[in-house]
Formats: C-alpha cells, structure tokens, sequence
C-alpha cells in the first residue's frame, strides 16, 4: 500500500510541474511575456471588474491549456518513441487546444484594449 503523502507535497509537486513547463516549453516564455504585456495594460488602462475578469480568464486559459498540452507530449513521448498516428493525433489535439486558447486570449485582448489604444493617437 502507498504511504499517502502530506498535502503541502500536492502543492509542491503542483509547482514543480508549473517549472518543469516553463523549462520545456519555449512557448510558456511566450505566454508569459504575453500575460505580464496584458496585466501592465490592464492597470495602465484601469480596467473595469468584468474587463479585468476576461483578462485573467484568458490568460489562465492559456497557461492551464500549455500545462495540459506538455504533460499530453511528456505521457506520449513516455509511451512511445517510434510514429504512431494516435500519438500524432494525441500531440496535435493538445496543441490544438493551446491554439484556441491563444485564440481566445487575442480576442479578449482586442475586445478590451483596441478602443483604449486608439484614445492613445
């Protein structure tokens, strides 16, 4: 029988993963960048409560998205090393989330800031 671990080591874990993304994954560097741009803009712009909310649902969006697309490659690349066409279908579903999520993020983006950056000019 497995010892159960203490909670904290859920959360350590947890964040290890979070590290583990950010050091495989060129593209949560990306991400990342691209939150920080969208935070700074929200309280340059101050935001409303419910512009805000958008925001930072599709930031999170994006970052849970990356999360679940690396541990999808990891558990295939685990898996198998040769082709098969279920870890391509595997690989490019989970991408293709990531793409939708990114999507999102850009939709939200102009929903919320275009009319305030053109109050800029």
């Amino acid at each position: 029988m497995m010892k159960r671990k203490k909670f904290i080591y859920s959360f350590i874990d947890a964040f290890s993963g979070i590290v583990e993304a950010f050091h495989r994954e060129r593209n949560m560097l990306l991400h990342a960048a691209g939150a920080v741009a969208a935070l700074a803009a929200s309280f340059y712009f101050r935001l409303e409560k419910l512009e805000f909310l958008f925001v930072i649902t599709a930031i999170i969006l994006v970052f849970i998205t990356e999360l679940i697309n690396t541990a999808v490659e990891a558990a295939v690349d685990l898996s198998t090393k040769e082709f098969h066409p279920l870890a391509r279908i595997a690989k490019n579903t989970a991408a293709g989330a990531v793409l939708f999520a990114a999507v999102f993020s850009l939709v939200v983006a102009y929903m919320v800031f275009a009319e305030k950056l053109r109050g800029l000019w």
